[in-house]
């Protein structure tokens, strides 16, 4: 494959889809980008991330006849990226994909050049917008602020901090992925 998987990872609340959304607004034109569409065991809503929906048993139907090129489970629901990005990095795009830390290990195994970039954000900040968000109690909230997971990073991870303004850490995402474009043309 000739492109690059970009994996966008980091505690609920950091802004993930905000950044991939601020990218795509402004690199989906250009043709050297592509932005994955998840496929999420939850019914799409307004206020959530933009996804495709399937019920439990679809899901499990499609993960067993590979059209998933990654499947994982977090939060009590079930995640997955249709193979068809493959197509996209064997034409030599950058793909970009919000991923759970957790399926870390399989993306590496899977697409060991894969670029991992960690979203952080200030914990009063993602307090913050987990509240706004309206789909937990406090408690859960609380449960997420407080979860650990390892960090279990690769060494050229890349952090951006989301505590900001959007169009900071947006344009240094974007900056990011045009850099991975150019070097992808150049592979």
């Amino acid at each position: 494959m000739n492109g690059t998987f970009v994996a966008v990872v980091g505690p609920s609340g950091v802004g993930k889809d905000s950044l991939i959304g601020f990218a795509r607004e402004r690199l989906e034109d250009t043709g050297r980008v592509s932005f994955v569409r998840r496929v999420v065991t939850r019914q799409a809503d307004g206020d959530s991330e933009d996804h495709d929906s399937m019920d439990e048993a679809a899901f499990a139907e499609a993960e067993a006849t590979g059209q998933f090129a990654l499947s994982w489970s977090a939060h009590g629901l079930r995640y997955g990226l249709p193979i068809g990005l493959e197509r996209d990095l064997d034409a030599g795009r950058v793909v970009v994909a919000n991923l759970s830390r957790g399926v870390i290990p399989a993306l590496m195994a899977r697409y060991p050049d894969a670029l991992v970039v960690s979203v952080t954000a200030d914990r009063d900040v993602i307090a913050g917008r987990l509240e706004s968000r309206g789909r937990e109690t406090p408690e859960s909230i609380q449960q997420r602020l407080d979860r650990s997971v390892g960090d279990g990073m690769p060494a050229s991870t890349v952090r951006i901090d989301n505590s900001g303004a959007l169009d900071v850490a947006g344009m240094q995402f974007v900056r990011l992925l045009a850099d991975a474009a150019r070097m992808a043309e150049r592979a």
